[in-house]
């Protein structure tokens, strides 16, 4: 977690730590599920305040550092379910024991394996506690592997969603993405959304020029730094 030090909470560790457990900040989150492996976890590109956002990075619970747990192929996240429960509990039982923040006012990044497991099973099942929140899905998407929670199905009329890749993708997330798109347009409808409200709450580009998640047409972390750095253009609302 990157934030001012006086909205740490005592049991943070954080010297300075002012802010009251389980108490309601200002200071709203940008959580970020890390690629395969736990690269962006490390790099924490989304780090610091920005647009009244506090960094958050989260590891997976996984020996292979990999969001969902991942077949040979990387597509099936037979872990997706369990880790997305994970990622939903720690947000809203145990990151306020350790600092202050809006808990109306969080958005959610994932790269790669995160965005499969945000797309596949979070957003389906979670998205209820979120609400008019958004997510950035850099270089991967799934559909719905899990059924939505009536709650969440409503959440659509709301949620912000926005698809990130590039021309050179890689072959299997060629397939899978637009797969992801069609079935949160369809989520989006099914919410009572109209096609121009779909449009706007939903989007996605693959122009940048390069391979699987090198947004800048240079590399892996560069890209998925652009892509964080730019966080509020793409989704504040975008």
């Amino acid at each position: 977690m990157s934030a001012p030090a006086d909205q740490f909470t005592a049991a943070s560790g954080v010297q300075g730590a002012n802010a009251q457990a389980n108490s309601n900040g200002n200071i709203g989150m940008n959580v970020l599920l890390h690629g395969d492996g736990g690269q962006s976890f490390f790099d924490f590109p989304n780090q610091g305040v920005n647009q009244n956002l506090m960094g958050v990075a989260v590891l997976a619970p996984d020996k292979n550092l990999k969001w969902g747990g991942a077949d040979r192929n990387g597509v099936q996240r037979p872990d997706g379910a369990a880790h997305s429960q994970a990622v939903n509990d720690l947000i809203q039982k145990e990151l306020p024991k350790m600092v202050a923040f809006n808990q109306s006012n969080v958005f959610f990044t994932g790269v790669s394996g995160g965005s499969l497991t945000l797309s596949g099973f979070f957003i389906p099942a979670h998205m209820e506690n979120f609400p008019n929140s958004g997510v950035l899905l850099n270089c991967g998407g799934l559909t719905p592997q899990v059924d939505f929670t009536q709650g969440s199905a409503q959440a659509m009329a709301n949620t912000r969603i926005h698809f990130q890749s590039t021309t050179k993708e890689l072959n299997s997330l060629q397939k899978l993405i637009p797969q992801a798109i069609k079935a949160y347009e369809k989520a989006g409808s099914n919410a009572g959304l109209s096609n121009d409200a779909i449009n706007a709450l939903q989007t996605v580009d693959n122009t940048p020029d390069g391979g699987h998640c090198a947004f800048d047409g240079k590399g892996f972390v560069s890209g998925v730094q652009l892509m964080a750095n730019n966080f509020a253009n793409v989704m504040q609302p975008g």
